[in-house]
């Protein structure tokens, strides 16, 4: 009896369940530059052959030999969740119970026009993407991408990321149900910072020295960005790019119900907020005249007043002034900016969005 008593008080987020599955099927997932499939063992020498590991201390802020041992990891974690092996049971286990996604990015580009596949010879896998850290209680994961070295910056990761990002926000059993997903990223790689922004993450914080710039022998900073389900829009995150939704993908159907009727209430909202406005008016113009005669009467008080002050309190006065400016450590110009910088530092909170539109 008491341990019933006990659930019925819990809160209702708490009974429902939030245990991953034990096994999942990874599906593939279309793009126009490339489609992804599951990684296998078989596509980790791949890696090597393309170099992908070059420069990994400007990308991901760790050396090429960790990056390579933390890749192996993730896809025999993925393989382990496939075949419904506990994270225990993988060889590569996490305490956290943690699982990972590991796809092989697959393109059948000729950029040379010779002909040929441009990546022919490691059967035109260019790399692998990521979720990793999935979190099934706090519904969080973090993704991350990782292409051989002559395959950068040809916009395979801007039609890559979206559409995990989809499949891992789509409610279960389409996607993964994800209420979080996060990247890290070194301050000096400005240029995936600014590929996350476009397609939709926000600065949340920042690890102060926490990683090894070895090009320049100094410390420098891991910025940790995130983007929330009821944030993220899969149309305007490809639109960015230059990229077209397609819907047979998981997790698309999902996300574009989600957003008619996040559009839906957005317009409800902007109607009533309207309505209200007019009542207002309304009310008011009853109101102005009695309004006009108490705004004469204070002003004829206050010129009494003046008229009537002292030095001395004047001179309270601008003493007052002058301790509450200096009691700020920035200049009458500067708040506003400071304040900002401040906002950036700590982190945004959850109406991003509006700021986002502007």
């Amino acid at each position: 009896m008491t341990e019933t008593n006990e659930t019925l008080s819990m809160p209702a987020d708490a009974q429902v369940k939030r245990d991953l599955p034990q096994s999942i099927i990874i599906p593939p997932i279309q793009g126009e530059m490339v489609h992804l499939r599951p990684a296998t063992l078989e596509d980790l020498p791949r890696l090597d052959e393309l170099d992908a590991f070059y420069g990994a201390s400007k990308i991901t802020g760790k050396d090429a030999a960790t990056e390579r041992s933390m890749i192996h990891t993730w896809v025999r974690r993925s393989q382990a969740w496939e075949s419904g092996l506990a994270p225990a049971e993988s060889g590569v286990g996490d305490p956290e119970s943690r699982r990972t996604i590991a796809w092989a990015v697959v393109t059948d580009a000729d950029h040379d026009e010779d002909g040929k596949a441009d990546a022919a010879s490691t059967d035109n896998v260019i790399g692998m993407i990521f979720l990793i850290d999935i979190d099934g209680w706090s519904r969080s994961a973090r993704i991350q991408i990782v292409l051989g070295r002559d395959y950068r910056g040809r916009g395979y990761s801007r039609d890559a990321m979206p559409r995990v990002m989809t499949y891992g926000f789509a409610s279960e059993p389409a996607g993964l149900g994800m209420h979080r997903i996060w990247v890290a990223v070194p301050e000096n790689n400005t240029r995936s910072i600014s590929v996350y922004q476009s397609l939709g993450f926000v600065p949340s914080g920042t690890s102060r020295d926490a990683l090894w710039d070895a090009e320049n022998s100094k410390y420098q900073d891991l910025i940790v960005m995130d983007t929330l389900v009821d944030e993220y829009d899969p149309i305007r995150s490809l639109d960015a790019f230059g990229m077209h939704l397609i819907e047979n993908n998981p997790g698309v159907q999902e996300a574009l119900a989600a957003r008619e009727h996040s559009v839906a209430l957005r317009q409800n909202n902007a109607a009533e907020s309207t309505s209200a406005g007019v009542e207002t008016l309304r009310s008011g113009d009853a109101q102005d005249t009695s309004a006009a005669h108490a705004a004469d009467a204070r002003k004829s008080a206050a010129d009494a007043q003046k008229s009537d002050g002292s030095a001395e309190t004047q001179h309270e006065k601008s003493r007052l002034t002058a301790e509450e400016e200096s009691n700020w450590p920035y200049g009458q110009g500067e708040r506003k900016a400071s304040k900002e910088a401040w906002w950036r530092t700590l982190g945004r909170g959850r109406k991003r969005d509006t700021e986002s539109e502007k």
